[in-house]
């Protein structure tokens, strides 16, 4: 990502850039930094974009031979295309040898880094991968945005902010937007203002419920419940949801349990550090014998609601219920 800064904070651009990873928040950050830098203006009579697989290589080898008009470059925006996922020899060999007056800009979820065109852009241009991004750099990135709207938080409550809404870095901003505004007039950013305006991701709800049963606190489990199904979520998505977390949390003992770290057991689930972080304190709650049983129950509870002997809502409550008493 330095190089790519220093080219938009010169003006000065390769023939192609490779934008890829999970974040699409970074991804969108960047591609939108880019665009600007090579029309400051404003005027997009350069500028064409394309979306989606089925994107015909040989249309986009005419578009970059084609002049721009009155400028010096042309930029082609290719996003989601699949190109570096299946084979397109036409595009990695036109990359290698394109005119200098076009700039092609790639938006990919996945790569295949063995690809010809993986390699041809990363001969010709820059490269950079976007990755979901660890809990230290989501604390300084939210303490910057925090010191641009002249506010403050501590970390502690910016730790509580990830937990509540999520590691999602375009979810995060919309929420901390929400919070500038509610607490316009004051400084500093509490948890009590967490809690008043910031709506949680489900997937927190359902760790703060996973809490709750293994603090054997009922009332709060319960509440948690209520409260997504006054979000609309349906009966069974919840215990789908729950019984998933409880799997999950199987799993991060079993690794646990064999001496693995965070970051091993983050890689090995496919988890973010900050979850698998959460993870491996949860599991600590509950014996292996104990997550079997839940799930086991879990399983009854569903197998009762499609044969029509429970109703879906009655079924979950009960589920929680009993394994939250104390």
């Amino acid at each position: 990502m330095k190089s790519i800064n220093e080219d938009i904070k010169s003006g000065t651009f390769k023939q192609a850039y490779l934008l890829y990873g999970e974040e699409a928040y970074l991804k969108k950050q960047y591609k939108d930094k880019i665009t600007e830098a090579m029309f400051p203006d404003g005027d997009r009579m350069n500028y064409t974009y394309y979306e989606g697989k089925g994107i015909n290589p040989g249309e986009l080898i005419d578009l970059a031979e084609t002049m721009p008009f009155f400028a010096e470059r042309r930029l082609i925006v290719v996003e989601n295309s699949g190109f570096f996922k299946t084979a397109s020899p036409e595009l990695a060999d036109y990359v290698k040898n394109m005119p200098e007056t076009a700039c092609f800009l790639f938006v990919e979820q996945e790569v295949d880094k063995r690809g010809r065109l993986y390699k041809a852009v990363k001969e010709k241009g820059r490269v950079a991968e976007l990755g979901i991004q660890d809990e230290k750099t989501l604390l300084y990135w939210i303490a910057g945005n925090m010191k641009r709207e002249g506010k403050k938080i501590r970390e502690s409550s910016a730790r509580y902010l990830i937990s509540r809404v999520g590691t999602d870095m375009e979810n995060l901003e919309q929420e901390m937007e929400k919070l500038f505004s509610y607490t316009l007039g004051r400084e500093e950013i509490t948890p009590q203002d967490i809690d008043a305006i910031c709506t949680g991701h489900i997937t927190n709800q359902i760790f703060a419920m996973v809490d709750a049963v293994a603090a054997r606190q009922q009332r709060k489990a319960l509440d948690l419940y209520y409260d997504l199904l006054a979000l609309k979520e349906p009966p069974m998505r919840i215990l789908y949801l729950v019984t998933r977390q409880f799997k999950l949390l199987l799993e991060v003992g079993d690794m646990v349990r064999r001496g693995y770290d965070k970051s091993r057991i983050a890689g090995e689930a496919k988890l973010h550090p900050f979850v698998a972080g959460k993870c491996m304190q949860q599991c600590r709650a509950f014996s292996e014998k104990d997550l079997r049983g839940i799930l086991e129950e879990a399983a009854d509870i569903e197998e009762k609601v499609k044969t029509g002997r429970l109703m879906d809502r009655m079924g979950v409550e009960l589920f929680i219920v009993k394994n939250s008493g104390m």
